[in-house]
């Protein structure tokens, strides 16, 4: 495929808001690379690129939070996950790549609407925790979502968010969770044919911001605004989602 500078700096710009969002923000945003991707490129490719991308922030965080993580919720999610990850496999053999593309939107533009609901106070969080099932089932969306667009990180937010984690086992957990749900992924991934030399290109390409941008999110969850670090990643997410869905439908 032909790689301009146009095309590196958008891929660039999007890897290392996602690295920083995985590694420093609970990675509830870290998918945005994948949808900004997918606009240029088969969607096929723009996930076979960001895994490998997405394992390498996954080494950074876990040097990290090594052991911070919450244990319980952490296997409750990864065993959710499993069959999450298998079905989405079993759906991609049979769609043709614009269901994908719809897919990668309307998660991205669906993201941006839940946070934006929560923040207008119309989705109140729950004060108890949520029981052990919903762990599972979480875990089983995430594993899902996360096959087909990187997009695991709202599902196991929401049940983490109920737990009464500290800051800092939440951002571990997550952490974990996405690096067992990844090297998972990673194997079905290689039988799919996700990994094409040009993908490996771009990754090669692509590496060093995925481990500025994990570096700097470490540091970051103690500097910049949450806020103002979201804003722009929920504009980015929002755009990209609704091209993608325009795309696959018209």
């Amino acid at each position: 495929m032909q790689i301009d500078v146009m095309f590196l700096l958008v891929a660039y710009s999007g890897v290392l808001i996602a690295a920083v969002s995985k590694t420093g923000f609970g990675g509830g945003a870290s998918f945005v690379a994948t949808p900004i991707l997918a606009l240029v490129i088969d969607p096929g490719l723009a996930l076979g690129i960001m895994l490998p991308l997405l394992m390498l922030m996954d080494a950074t965080g876990l040097r990290a939070y090594w052991r911070q993580w919450s244990t319980r919720d952490a296997w409750r999610l990864c065993l959710g996950g499993l069959p999450g990850i298998a079905a989405a496999a079993a759906v991609f053999r049979l769609a043709d790549p614009d269901v994908f593309r719809f897919l990668i939107g309307a998660i991205s533009v669906g993201f941006v609407l839940f946070q934006w609901a929560g923040s207008r106070g119309w989705l109140r969080p729950r004060v108890r925790p949520l029981p052990p099932g919903a762990g599972y089932l979480a875990g089983a969306l995430a594993g899902f979502t996360s096959f087909v667009a990187h997009a695991g990180g709202p599902a196991a937010l929401m049940y983490l968010l109920s737990q009464g984690l500290t800051k800092t086992a939440f951002q571990a957990t997550t952490v974990i969770v996405f690096a067992i749900l990844n090297v998972t992924k990673a194997a079905i991934y290689a039988q799919l044919g996700f990994f094409s030399p040009d993908a490996l290109r771009l990754v090669a390409l692509l590496a060093p911001a995925a481990l500025v941008g994990a570096i700097l999110g470490v540091r970051a969850n103690r500097v910049i605004p949450e806020k103002a670090f979201f804003g722009l990643t929920y504009v980015l997410l929002l755009g990209a989602g609704a091209k993608l869905i325009w795309g696959a439908v018209v």
